[in-house]
């Protein structure tokens, strides 16, 4: 697509809902998984009593995650990512702090392209 083509609207929608969904489901995945880094160098570094119930953490994070790769799958298919960035894009939500990275650059990346606000 060159800079002087238009986008459909309709598609500019499209695309522009599931970056947002993207985006949310980004950070979420981001933010627990710093939570269970944190969690497991205070368990298994520092050999601090954690209780059982902080094992919801790692549960949270894999639902995150689970969503962060419908949210990746959604938006890859409609701005038609190549193989490479769905990988990525994908792997950024297992590598602290780098979902944050990834969404930053993700998101500039779309609004450019399908000339979002």
């Amino acid at each position: 697509m060159t800079a002087t083509q238009t986008i459909h609207p309709e598609r500019q929608k499209r695309v522009d809902t599931a970056l947002k969904l993207f985006s949310v489901t980004a950070w979420i995945t981001g933010v627990f998984l710093i939570i269970l880094v944190v969690r497991m160098i205070l368990e298994y570094v520092l050999k601090v009593e954690i209780p059982s119930w902080a094992t919801i953490v790692a549960i949270a994070h894999g639902w995150a995650y689970m969503a962060y790769l419908l949210a990746v799958l959604n938006l890859g298919l409609k701005a038609r990512w190549k193989p490479v960035t769905w990988i990525t894009t994908a792997l950024a939500g297992v590598v602290p702090f780098l979902s944050f990275f990834v969404e930053a650059n993700r998101r500039r990346e779309v609004k450019e392209k399908f000339q979002l606000a």
